[in-house]
């Protein structure tokens, strides 16, 4: 299943779940935050995730992450395009390799997200 790049909105750069517990979820929103989670749910782009947001720089050319996940690089690519698809990285073509990036602020999102989920249940 291929999914669609999420709309970014400026207030909330995952393009969905405003304070979920402010009110419920609609449909759409829910759909969004699984496709979100469901590409960090995979133990590969975890790490891929990590890899690339531990560098000095701050990003990774596809040709540096196959060998630390001992994947090929068609592998890789898939990975990293469903974090891609997710709204958590971008991509630039730089001649013929593939130069990726965290999105600060989709991980700001889904922080103060896990935040929300495990604070104490309100009384």
């Amino acid at each position: 299943m291929t999914t669609a790049p999420l709309p970014v909105r400026e207030q909330d750069p995952l393009g969905c779940c405003g304070p979920i517990l402010d009110a419920a979820l609609s449909a759409t929103d829910a759909e969004r935050l699984a496709v979100v989670l469901r590409a960090l749910a995979e133990p590969t782009r975890l790490r891929l995730m990590s890899l690339i947001g531990s560098r000095p720089d701050g990003e990774a050319c596809v040709c540096e992450l196959t060998d630390p996940v001992g994947l090929t690089q068609p592998t890789v690519s898939h990975h990293l395009k469903v974090l891609i698809d997710a709204g958590l990285l971008e991509r630039e073509q730089r001649g013929r390799w593939a130069y990726y990036r965290l999105l600060p602020d989709a991980l700001a999102a889904l922080a103060a997200l896990g935040g929300l989920l495990n604070a104490p249940p309100a009384r």
